[in-house]
């Protein structure tokens, strides 16, 4: 039941860590270079940027995804006192 639950502050946090995610590549990736990232669809482009501008957004998308849903969770505990996961991860 937790599980289910939950689903609504999963969806919020998932929207909420993609905006936040967002604005902090743009800060990180403004430290980087001044123009825009480029993109894998633009055609002159050059590689090593590209390497380096997906290797950044993806850190910080996964960086920041990783955090919120962690406290979206930490959140539905305080509110319901059940955690929506596992205690801790399974044993090798």
């Amino acid at each position: 039941m937790g599980k289910v639950a939950f689903l609504p502050f999963s969806l919020g946090s998932g929207l909420l860590a993609g905006l936040i995610a967002k604005r902090v590549f743009a800060l990180v990736w403004g430290m980087v270079d001044d123009q825009e990232p480029p993109k894998p669809e633009h055609r002159n482009v050059h590689l090593g940027k590209l390497m380096a501008a997906v290797a950044i957004e993806g850190l910080v998308f996964a960086l920041t995804r990783g955090l919120v849903d962690h406290g979206s969770r930490r959140a539905f505990e305080r509110l319901t006192g059940s955690w929506p996961g596992d205690a801790e991860p399974e044993a090798e």
